[in-house]
């Protein structure tokens, strides 16, 4: 499948787009991996989201980029990392995170970059130079490890 990218910031994402967004966040984090949490942590407002479109206008792919600061005090950070249900299988995380790598470049300027991975996701990150930086924790129930692009 070709995923179109759109990156922008939190006031020029359109309404359609927006709410495409929380409902495929909420799907997959919330209901499918049976984690109830408040998705809306007032840091969507200070982002970039990166989000990626299939052929048939379908929110695919999306990542959420933040400055230094936001998650971190010393790195910017991704986030909120997810492929929709219907495109997995597709090999699409691989491009999404590289492409979210760059977006962040683009919008912050190169810098180290830290994130927080589903603990079974550590092979996935290594593969897009992201490295473990500390013990495994649970965030929301789910083992998790810091990861970290310098």
């Amino acid at each position: 499948m070709q995923v179109t990218y759109r990156c922008c910031a939190y006031a020029d994402l359109s309404k359609e787009e927006l709410y495409a967004l929380l409902a495929l966040r909420q799907e997959v984090f919330i209901v499918e991996q049976h984690c109830p949490y408040l998705d809306a942590d007032g840091k969507d407002q200070i982002a970039h989201h990166l989000l990626g479109f299939a052929p048939d206008g379908r929110l695919a792919t999306y990542a959420r980029l933040l400055p230094k600061g936001a998650s971190y005090d010393d790195y910017a950070s991704v986030g909120r990392v997810i492929t929709a249900p219907f495109a997995r299988g597709q090999r699409l995380g691989r491009v999404l995170m590289e492409t979210a790598v760059q977006e962040l470049y683009n919008c912050y300027g190169q810098q180290p970059i830290k994130l927080s991975a589903q603990a079974h996701l550590q092979t996935y990150y290594r593969s897009v130079g992201f490295e473990p930086s500390g013990a495994i924790y649970l965030e929301d129930g789910i083992p998790h490890v810091a990861m970290v692009r310098r």
